[in-house]
């Protein structure tokens, strides 16, 4: 029997990342931490479902990062948190923590938050939650960390400082290093192994300098040639992702949409296959632009021709535009959580259905299995999966992750 080693998750979210290491069958979950109450609910469910962990429910820790002392010694009656023994109450229990895995809320580092942001993002207390995470690593000394984040980290400058030299400076005054390369080696596109998507993030290994002798090298030999061997031959597109799930039919009837039912939804044993509600001006721009691209007209594939739709049709002029139908023959765009706003990014291909993705369709093109439950709401579903680590990737990363663990 291989030997499994022991993990913790910090801002976990839903669970995406560490669902795809347990998937490995490699990795004990030793705790994690979260501070949001729908994705801990997810994430405890997960646990106790399909891992069947028992005492779930004391395992993720539903609590503020920040607040570190508590985190780790343990709190009681918060009005918002309610009790726990805290982090170093599970560490101790299991023994040691072999591999830290996470990666702090990346808002403050994605470009399209720094454009929204008048103070481009420099007052965000999110920039420095990796200060929390160093923290975490700090105190329980694993072999290795994983730290996962958005590329426009790699532009971050919140203090004068690119956010990836603090990060690095960081790590390195508490004994881990981390790859020189960030830019040229840690992006890695997820669509490369498996997931049905083009999405890429910042994956940083960090490796203990006690328990490895040449880190550099490791790290080179992670990037250039073991994580690399997960990638498949052909990427996923999207009709292959979703293709097989019912068709949801739109209603044009205006006496049902008074009642805000705007679609036939088939019966479904899949859990959360069911549109949002969408009036009918806007299911007839999906049927539109649906119908463009199936009859290779492609009148509406360039942005200024988007705007004028969308000026024309709602009435409004918008800097950017607003709508995207999803190819059917390729991975689909950046799943991202502003999804739980509105998904008119994420039209459907068939014009016959006239719609955005359902939150399964959702899971599906983040690759999350289809007995992932989401408890929330439908808006909470959506970010929770906009927010994820596609769980596909995440075995291959935890499967990678196992060979360097082997180097010791």
């Amino acid at each position: 029997m291989n030997k499994k080693y022991n993990l913790v998750d910090l801002f976990a979210g839903c669970g995406g990342l560490l669902d795809g290491f347990l998937q490995t069958n490699k990795y004990n979950e030793v705790a994690s931490v979260e501070w949001l109450k729908p994705q801990v609910n997810t994430l405890r469910n997960r646990l106790e479902t399909k891992w069947k962990v028992k005492d779930a429910s004391e395992r993720v820790l539903h609590f503020d990062m920040q607040r570190e002392e508590e985190l780790f010694n343990g709190w009681n009656n918060d009005e918002k948190f309610g009790s726990s023994k805290g982090l170093d109450h599970f560490v101790k229990e299991s023994g040691e923590v072999d591999i830290i895995i996470g990666g702090p809320p990346c808002q403050a580092y994605s470009l399209a938050g720094r454009v929204r942001d008048e103070n481009n993002m420099e007052n965000d207390y999110r920039n420095y939650l990796f200060e929390h995470y160093l923290n975490v690593v700090n105190r329980y000394k694993p072999k290795v960390f994983v730290f996962e984040n958005v590329p426009g980290m790699l532009s971050a400058i919140p203090d004068g400082t690119l956010i990836t030299d603090l990060i690095r400076s960081g790590f390195n005054s508490i004994g881990y290093d981390i790859v020189d390369d960030i830019k040229g080696l840690a992006q890695i596109d997820v669509s490369e192994y498996g997931v049905p998507q083009n999405r890429k993030r910042i994956i940083l290994l960090g490796l203990n300098r006690e328990y490895f002798k040449d880190t550099q090298e490791v790290i080179k030999k992670f990037y250039e040639q073991i994580i690399p061997k997960y990638k498949v031959e052909k990427k996923m597109t999207v009709k292959e992702a979703i293709g097989d799930l019912p068709k949801c039919k739109p209603i044009f009837d205006e006496e049902s949409h008074k009642k805000k039912k705007s679609y036939e939804i088939p019966e479904c044993s899949i859990s959360w296959h069911k549109p949002r509600y969408h009036n009918i001006r806007d299911i007839r721009i999906f049927e539109l632009l649906a119908e463009d691209l199936e009859s290779g007209r492609n009148e509406y594939t360039n942005s200024k021709k988007l705007s004028e739709l969308y000026e024309q049709k709602v009435g409004s002029k918008s800097p950017i535009h607003r709508y995207h139908v999803l190819r059917p023959d390729l991975p689909s765009t950046t799943i991202i959580a502003h999804l739980y706003k509105d998904g008119n990014r994420y039209i459907h291909y068939d014009s016959k259905q006239a719609r955005t993705l359902t939150p399964r369709e959702a899971a599906r093109l983040q690759s999350f299995d289809d007995d992932f439950d989401f408890i929330g709401t439908q808006g909470n579903a959506y970010q929770m999966i906009g927010n994820a680590v596609p769980p596909k990737f995440a075995r291959c990363l935890g499967n990678a992750i196992y060979e360097i663990l082997s180097f010791e």
